[in-house]
């Protein structure tokens, strides 16, 4: 059964940037795009398995750090090659300045 896990502060992640979150044996990236929304996605790229936190937030938008594949943060969509096996997402909640994904 899915449950909300608390990941951080919500002023721990800037504006376009992104941070890891592990959690038992899985991995996670907790983003915030431009507009200051929160999202969440299984943390490796589909393609090269490098690790998202390392890589670039531009909008809606994380660039692997690895071989510039590009995700689409808002579902996970796989945008630019040559990543082209699609991120998992998970819900992402903010409660009283703590930032919350449900896994």
């Amino acid at each position: 059964m899915a449950e909300w896990v608390e990941v951080c502060d919500d002023d721990e992640i800037d504006v376009e940037d992104v941070i890891r979150f592990d959690e038992g044996d899985r991995s996670f990236a907790v983003y915030r795009d431009d507009k200051g929304n929160y999202y969440a996605t299984e943390g490796f790229c589909t393609h090269g398995k490098f690790h998202l936190s390392d890589g670039l937030v531009m909008g809606k938008q994380i660039e692997c750090p690895k071989h510039n594949g590009r995700f689409d943060i808002t579902n996970g969509a796989a945008v630019r090659v040559p990543a082209c096996v699609d991120l998992q997402t998970y819900p992402v909640k903010v409660e009283a300045g703590t930032v919350f994904i449900q896994i």
